[in-house]
């Protein structure tokens, strides 16, 4: 089995966030980034098909030379090589665009990648690179098992779980739950080492137009004030005259 993950370069969560060229630009001056959380955990996963089942896992990434260290952590983790398309990762489309190409390429059984990321939390590489690909397509995954091309998966759905059975290949976005935080791993010394010698191979992007724009971010409200009480009839007080929900 011959798997594809796919790897988000974003800011890691402590990281403070500004903007730049009057609120249209990210700020990357001074900002750690780090293994996109939910493909973080759907690399674990591929990792667990790697040594249970002989499968090749390979990691790929949307973006310029800043994002090597991310793949290199994968591949310390234990994938077994790195690709990156060397262009801006503008929006969804033009990212499943360039993860498509390269996807026809490498006859890939298993596609597999967070259901969305946490820098802009759009949630759209799987589903259009899942149709572009014309393969299956299961998201908010949870729960993944693979035996010969039979694939087994469970996804959250409102008000509880659904398990489906289909066949390979697939694109699969997934989350927290398909392992636990406790099963992510945290790449030591030989793991680092080997990294270094492993293949990160970089591609030339594809023509692909961007289909949204963005024109301008803005943070968050600031909260307001605490006002800090010392009583129970303080606190009931200002419920009841000022805030007026009792």
């Amino acid at each position: 089995m011959k798997i594809l993950v796919c790897i988000s370069h974003v800011p890691d969560t402590t990281s403070r966030i500004n903007f730049s060229d009057n609120n249209t630009k990210f700020d990357t001056s001074g900002v750690q980034f780090v293994i996109n959380p939910n493909d973080e955990f759907c690399l674990t996963r591929a990792m667990w098909f790697k040594e249970k089942q002989g499968a090749t896992v390979h990691v790929i990434n949307v973006g310029g030379p800043e994002t090597e260290p991310t793949l290199r952590k994968a591949l310390a983790i234990g994938a077994d090589e790195a690709i990156r398309i060397n262009t801006e990762a503008t929006d969804g489309y033009s990212v499943a665009k360039q993860i498509a190409a390269v996807a026809k390429e490498g006859g890939y059984d298993l596609i597999i990648g967070g259901r969305e990321s946490i820098d802009y939390n759009g949630g759209m590489v799987p589903g259009m690179l899942a149709k572009m690909l014309n393969y299956g397509f299961i998201n908010t995954c949870i729960g993944l098992e693979i035996d010969g091309n039979t694939a087994t998966a469970t996804r959250e759905i409102d008000g509880g779980t659904e398990t489906i059975k289909t066949e390979l290949p697939l694109v699969v976005g997934g989350q927290k739950g398909i392992v636990e935080e406790s099963d992510l791993r945290i790449p030591n010394m030989r793991g680092i080492m080997q990294a270094r010698k492993k293949p990160l191979s970089v591609k030339d992007p594809i023509d692909a137009n961007s289909a949204t724009q963005t024109t301008k971010f803005e943070e968050p409200a600031p909260k307001g004030d605490v006002k800090l009480v010392n009583t129970v009839d303080e606190l009931i007080d200002l419920l009841h005259n000022d805030a007026k929900v009792i």
